[in-house]
């Protein structure tokens, strides 16, 4: 099925109800997205215009209530791109402190767990030097760094349409209507939205970000390329008694509790103050349409080693988001006329390394500085031709096409063998002597699942309140909000193929990959017939279901600016 013109998408949500109610705003530049892409093209753009003397305005739209509110990651952040945009950072009170002290590695069976020996890592896969992170307190300081170089940043309204020129070229977006009903009425509240134009559009939204997919689209950048390929990553804070904590311990781990046909793996982070970041990525390529990749985590966690560690602390937050994960074979075209695609909305994650957000920066620095020699060079309407050459030429090429064959052999050889192989796919290029071939993604993620007759169900556990949770409770501690009277953000392309096709076909696979309990197979009262009851305000923005819908029937677009959840620390 073909995506939706955005605008088309609007309108059935009944977000312009009246568009030359809009009021605009001219800016050089500007910049949809707070996350480290965003946030790091704008310091760039400022940072240079300050030591050349040359004003550009730069505009940074946020979709949270706040920077850093939508932004979960794991994390462990490699410093090479903070270090080149804010070198000074070690000297300010940023939140970059726990250095990574050790890191571990396991395979681990229902029972046991066997250490992997470090001599066998890869040099890629190893840790020395990083630092075990809140990303979103990471991407609130470096908001303020922007603020303080007189970037304008506009947290809770949300980007929901773009705009063109005469000529086809990007001008700029326009942010979505407030106070709109759910019958696609104005409410008494009703406010119009507002166009934001600009000479350069920035889309930094993350992975599988709504305008970055229609811009993908338009301009099919994704040509010659391959499928995008994610995973879904889910995370938990965790609180932990000081006598089990141990600062800047890194441990990955793969295995049990995932079957044959799916992969991914565990991360548990030790930082700050008796924190522990546990979390699991499940790749979205897996095949059983009964996988609940929020099942498999909770069941992860009664794993004996994690009972240990977590035994006597507490859970005090939940999140999920997708993990945009082609690596190099799936990056598309990053230029457009008008604009450029930055960080995750493009995919630049380093499977083999567990990382993505240096190479966020690295690519909104590049853009920025395309952006601001093209303003030196009082040139306004090329394409950033440039930022594409640097791409090309750059650190982050070179370590995505190093790693470009790890998650195509862990797909065809499954998480045992293709652990093995892709290992000495690793070890082959740090030592220089790579496979002088390129893996392909041959499927995209929603089309890999078979047939639900084809397929064993999945029992998981209950969960026992203790190690595992059920969906509805995780929500609560993601702090997710969003106002009932309005239209619902998660939009079906054909309100019947959920109830027609995916349940018989593939027992409705939302049921289970949604990690929020949003979409639920009911019966009306006083019917036997079976229908989709879609929870929008449990959505965590986690984009899976546009991903992984197996007839890509659901379209994901903004709701109101400043809703969704609202992390903390995480």
């Amino acid at each position: 099925m073909e995506n939706l013109p955005i605008n088309e998408v609007n309108a059935r949500q009944g977000q312009v109800l009246d568009s030359s109610a809009r009021e605009s705003m001219e800016y050089d530049v500007v910049i949809v997205g707070g996350g480290p892409a965003g946030l790091a093209a704008a310091i760039q753009i400022k940072k240079l215009s300050q030591e050349n003397n040359k004003e550009v305005s730069v505009c940074v739209l946020e979709k949270a209530s706040e920077i850093g509110a939508h932004i979960l990651s794991g994390a462990v952040i490699d410093p090479v791109a903070i270090n080149e945009l804010i070198p000074d950072w070690k000297d300010l009170e940023s939140p970059i402190k726990t250095k990574v002290s050790k890191d571990k590695f396991s395979f681990l069976g229902k029972t046991w767990s066997l250490p992997i020996p470090a001599f066998l890592m890869p040099p890629m896969m190893k840790n020395h030097g990083n630092y075990v992170v809140s990303l979103s307190n990471v991407c609130k300081w470096m908001g303020e760094v922007a603020e303080n170089f007189g970037v304008e940043i506009y947290p809770g309204f949300s980007a929901a349409e773009v705009l063109f020129d005469d000529s086809g070229r990007v001008k700029g977006v326009a942010t979505g209507d407030m106070g709109v009903s759910k019958d696609f009425k104005a409410k008494d509240s009703w406010e119009p939205g507002m166009e934001l134009h600009a000479k350069y559009t920035l889309f930094a939204e993350g992975a599988r970000g709504s305008l970055s997919k229609f811009i993908i689209n338009h301009f099919d950048l994704s040509k010659d390329k391959d499928h995008q390929k994610f995973g879904l990553g889910i995370k938990e804070l965790w609180e932990i008694p000081k006598e089990k904590h141990n600062a800047g311990l890194v441990e990955h781990s793969f295995g049990w509790p995932l079957s044959d046909g799916t992969t991914g793996g565990s991360f548990v982070y030790h930082f700050d103050e008796n924190l522990v970041s546990v979390g699991y990525v499940v790749h979205l390529s897996y095949t059983n349409p009964y996988v609940s990749p929020f099942d498999e985590f909770q069941t992860f966690k009664t794993h004996p080693s994690m009972k240990k560690l977590l035994t006597g602390g507490k859970r005090i937050a939940y999140g999920a988001r997708a993990i945009a994960s082609g690596g190099y074979q799936s990056v598309p075209k990053l230029t457009f006329p008008g604009g450029a695609l930055i960080g995750c909305s493009a995919g630049f994650v380093n499977n083999a390394k567990i990382k993505g957000s240096h190479n966020a920066m690295a690519t909104g620095m590049l853009a920025g500085k395309a952006i601001f020699d093209n303003f030196s060079l009082d040139d306004h309407s090329t394409e950033l031709d440039k930022y594409q050459d640097c791409y090309d030429n750059s650190r982050v090429s070179k370590e995505l096409k190093q790693v470009r064959n790890f998650k195509p052999i862990l797909s065809r050889f499954g998480i045992f063998l293709g652990t093995v192989l892709s290992g000495i796919d690793l070890w082959m290029n740090a030592l220089s002597i790579g496979f002088p071939f390129t893996l392909r993604h041959g499927k995209a993620d929603h089309q890999t699942l078979r047939k639900a007759s084809e397929c064993n169900e999945i029992e998981y556990p209950k969960p026992d309140g203790e190690f595992s949770f059920d969906k509805l409770s995780s929500v609560f501690l993601s702090n997710t909000n969003h106002e009932e009277n309005q239209p619902s953000h998660l939009t079906l392309k054909d309100s019947s193929i959920p109830i027609s096709f995916n349940l018989p076909e593939y027992a409705e696979p939302a049921q289970r990959y949604c990690p929020a309990g949003v979409y639920e197979i009911i019966k009306l009262e006083g019917s036997n017939d079976p229908c989709l009851q879609i929870n929008a305000q449990n959505c965590v923005h986690c984009k899976t279901c546009d991903i992984k819908d197996p007839s890509q029937n659901i379209n994901w677009v903004a709701p109101q600016g400043g809703e969704g959840p609202l992390y903390g620390g995480m």
